[in-house]
């Protein structure tokens, strides 16, 4: 069985097994603003929920060759941010966000989707998303070694939004009526139609899963 000692890899290595072995990743797809007005949208595919109190999304944004990402700059200068999440409809939109456009470029404009006021901070949702988290930044972490940096961003909920096609109530969201998209290695995606039921006791209610 190949075994790998990390500290030996290249940046390109250690991407290729990673972004192999961890899937499928949920996709953050970031909105920003800067501090001209211009709207900002990437995707991240090192992304989770991290915490249910106080309610936390975290997403890493790696440093390149030309500097610091817009998404990165713009979060910093504001620290507010909306995470969109991405189906199948929008997975091409998506794609199209992950080029590196001059900071001056509107991203929504180039992904071609429509930007939704959001109601406690300044940087717009993805209307065709079907949910949207607003963020406001907690706080960064920094990681770094000879080979590169890369800085993870906790964020803070304020306001969740979620599509009434994708509502089950009771803050519930229909896994049936929700395709979301999720990154593998390479250049392949998954999407969440094939779902399989396993009940399990539930550590925070004190009972099965419901």
């Amino acid at each position: 069985m190949p075994s790998f000692d990390m500290s030996t890899l290249t940046k390109k290595q250690s991407y290729k097994l990673m972004t192999g072995a961890i899937v499928p990743r949920p996709i953050a797809w970031v909105s920003t603003i800067s501090a001209d007005g211009v709207y900002n949208l990437a995707p991240f595919s090192f992304f989770n929920g991290v915490a249910v109190m106080p309610p936390t999304i975290g997403f890493s944004i790696g440093l390149d060759d030309d500097g610091f990402k817009d998404t990165y700059n713009n979060l910093m200068a504001n620290r507010e941010c909306v995470v969109n999440v991405v189906t199948d409809p929008t997975a091409l939109a998506m794609n199209t966000s992950a080029k590196s456009f001059p900071p001056e470029t509107d991203e929504f404009a180039q992904a071609g989707v429509t930007p939704l006021a959001s109601e406690k901070v300044a940087p717009p949702r993805v209307a065709e998303s079907p949910i949207q988290f607003e963020c406001t930044l907690n706080q960064t972490v920094t990681l770094q070694n000879e080979l590169g940096r890369t800085d993870l961003m906790l964020c803070t909920i304020v306001m969740t939004h979620v599509h009434e096609d994708v509502y089950a109530g009771d803050h519930k969201i229909d896994p049936h009526a929700y395709p979301a998209v999720g990154r593998m290695g390479g250049t392949f995606y998954i999407n969440s139609d094939h779902l399989f039921n396993m009940t399990r006791y539930h550590a925070i209610e004190g009972d099965k899963d419901v």
